[in-house]
């Protein structure tokens, strides 16, 4: 559905992403895990269109995607930004409604709002309320569901547990689950490489700009090596499943 081949992008002399090559499936969910500058917020932003690869190209169902932001996501491909960036000074329905604005087929965002609304009650409730006083995790929250109002064909996620309480990532983590389970297909950056491994059917790890393994993510999860450099397991530990 989603292929990434030989991508290499530049942030002025610094090369950030060298030779990225991976692939994602209908009704999947992949994640990309890494350390912090490894590349992953640069790889989504190259898909979304946001930046320009020096070379190498991105396919969604087999034809290479638009440089424009806008295009992309008229395609069906919707990007959830690190950090949330919701528009704090709109109401949670005008920012909802906002992802939305390239859409005219009102009867069904309707339906998709209502969706919205089912995914996440909080929102809802707080529908008329100003976004910037909700709290961080409700932000991300509404940054879903943002970008689910695109009516995404794939979501890419950016860090969606970022900053968050640890009773939050567990709820960021089960609504991801449930997008799945509604059709979504995702592609999730995220350092949380236990919860990230714990929903995804592959995974790739990303280490300066390049991928270095990729696999299963039940695999991975038990491979002491990964276990050691990202989930922090000693080497006599063990994560049993």
């Amino acid at each position: 559905m989603l292929r990434v081949e030989n991508l290499h992008v530049f942030y002025g002399g610094i090369h950030a992403l060298k030779g990225i090559s991976l692939e994602v499936n209908q009704g999947e969910i992949v994640t990309i895990i890494g350390a912090n500058g490894a590349g992953k917020s640069t790889l989504l932003n190259t898909i979304s269109g946001i930046l320009k690869p020096k070379e190498g190209r991105v396919l969604f169902k087999g034809h290479p995607l638009p440089s424009k932001p806008f295009k992309v996501v008229e395609l069906g491909i919707s990007q959830v930004p690190e950090g949330r960036l919701v528009f704090a000074n709109l109401t949670v329905k005008d920012n909802l409604i906002l992802g939305a604005y390239l859409r005219r087929d009102k009867e069904n965002i309707k339906k998709d709002l209502d969706r919205v609304y089912d995914l996440f009650p909080r929102l809802k409730e707080r529908k008329n309320q100003m976004a910037g006083t909700l709290s961080g995790g409700e932000q991300q929250m509404l940054a879903i569901g943002r970008g689910l109002m695109s009516a995404p064909q794939i979501l890419l996620l950016d860090e969606p547990s970022l900053g968050l309480a640890p009773i939050l990532v567990q709820t960021i983590f089960n609504i991801i689950e449930e997008i799945k389970a509604l059709g979504k297909t995702i592609l999730l950056v995220e350092q949380n490489a236990y919860k990230a491994l714990s929903v995804a059917d592959r995974a790739y790890i990303l280490e300066q700009g390049r991928i270095t393994r990729e696999g299963l993510a039940r695999d991975m999860i038990k491979d002491s090596a990964i276990q050691e450099a990202y989930l922090g397991v000693k080497k006599q530990e063990e994560i049993i499943l």
